[in-house]
């Protein structure tokens, strides 16, 4: 396993560049994710405004004013953080790579840095406005097409998905989440998938609906998008080991010339430091292994995932419903977990005797509201050419 790409880059191609350990494995492939999901979002967005589905709005903008405080404070605050870091990470680089994670949330710093260049922000965000200062500010319609919201709601899916994620899986571990909260909170271990789709939908549903892309339409066109770019980031949960692995696979393989660790893997030098020592590691932070080894089902969900992506993809202009494809997701995304959850690691609840985890109960939920949505999307467009007629 790599921890982070430091490890890969010296394992596969015998280069040593120790920068690189603050780029972690799991991180890199959650950016890769996201930028992966935004481009086919980007596309898909394109081709509902081109047919007609979707069409631009306009974006008022006060064109010629001068710069606001707010605007002068907020270049300062991120000019400061950007100082205050860098300059303690520049006289402190070797510490840095070594714990990447602890340096970043850490309250330590270079408050000189951080003074320098909170004030160039402040000046370089005051000249620019006055740049295009007017002697009276002119409010301007500008056209914004559905697709260049995309950087906006991808960043708005990144914020609302990983605080989502953080609150379901401290609800799912909730005895660790008591006797650590700031820790639980502060650490980017301990993600819940289906916390960050819950409130990252939610999100983007009420963007769409402040900035008028109808929600059906907005929710069809992110469906693909969103089922590959969880395949993305299920790669980095396995190439890093981030505990997010099946039970002991304990029964034999069942085809011979399936490779072995595709059906039993045992995660060495993983990186949450799960199982037991390595005999043959000393020097590294990372040495342990999982004794026995397990199901590697982030690699089952990728394989999965990618699969059903191209279902979707090849099938969204065939689907004249809007709101369907979304369903026929929720569906697929249901299915899939609820089945990977018999072979995966998870925390169990148990209500009269019933033991389910967290996911269980969440796919089920969503493969039910795929059904639904199907019938309701249906029924909704037939009362509209109803009404049409």
């Amino acid at each position: 396993m790599y921890p982070s790409l430091y490890y890969a880059f010296k394992d596969l191609f015998g280069i040593d560049l120790p920068f690189l350990k603050m780029v972690q494995m799991f991180g890199f492939f959650v950016a890769l994710a996201f930028i992966t999901s935004a481009y086919f979002w980007t596309k898909e967005l394109k081709r509902k405004e081109k047919e007609g589905l979707l069409s631009q709005s306009s974006n008022k903008v006060l064109k010629g004013q001068k710069a606001t405080s707010s605007e002068l404070f907020f270049s300062g605050l991120i000019g400061f953080l950007i100082g205050y870091k860098l300059l303690y990470i520049i006289f402190n680089f070797t510490a840095f790579t070594e714990d990447t994670q602890g340096f970043l949330l850490s309250t330590k710093g270079n408050l000189i840095g951080g003074i320098i260049i909170g004030a160039l922000g402040v000046y370089f965000k005051y000249r620019e406005k006055e740049k295009t200062k007017l002697a009276t500010p002119v409010l301007e319609n500008e056209p914004m097409h559905p697709y260049q919201h995309v950087g906006n709601m991808t960043l708005i899916a990144a914020f609302a998905g990983l605080l989502g994620a953080k609150i379901f899986h401290n609800l799912e571990n909730w005895s660790t989440f008591i006797a650590d909260p700031i820790g639980a909170l502060l650490s980017f271990d301990g993600l819940t998938m289906y916390g960050g789709l819950i409130l990252a939908s939610i999100s983007l549903i009420w963007y769409g609906k402040k900035n008028g892309i109808p929600t059906p339409h907005l929710i069809d066109s992110s469906a693909p998008s969103i089922m590959i770019g969880y395949a993305v980031g299920r790669i980095g949960c396995h190439m890093s080991g981030d505990g997010d692995w099946g039970i002991p696979s304990l029964n034999p393989k069942p085809f011979s010339w399936l490779p072995d660790w595709m059906w039993s893997y045992n995660y060495p030098h993983n990186v949450v430091n799960d199982g037991v020592p390595m005999l043959d590691c000393v020097t590294d932070k990372y040495c342990n292994h999982l004794v026995p080894s397990v199901y590697p089902t982030p690699f089952y969900e990728t394989i999965i995932c990618l699969f059903l992506f191209l279902i979707l993809w090849n099938i969204r202009k065939k689907i004249k419903t809007p709101g369907v494809l979304f369903s026929i997701y929720l569906i697929f995304n249901g299915i899939e977990r609820f089945f990977i959850e018999k072979i995966r690691v998870n925390t169990l609840y148990d209500v009269n005797g019933f033991k389910f985890t967290q996911a269980e109960l969440i796919s089920t939920i969503l493969f039910i509201l795929g059904v639904i949505g199907i019938f309701y999307f249906r029924k909704l467009k037939k009362q509209k050419v109803g009404v049409g007629n």
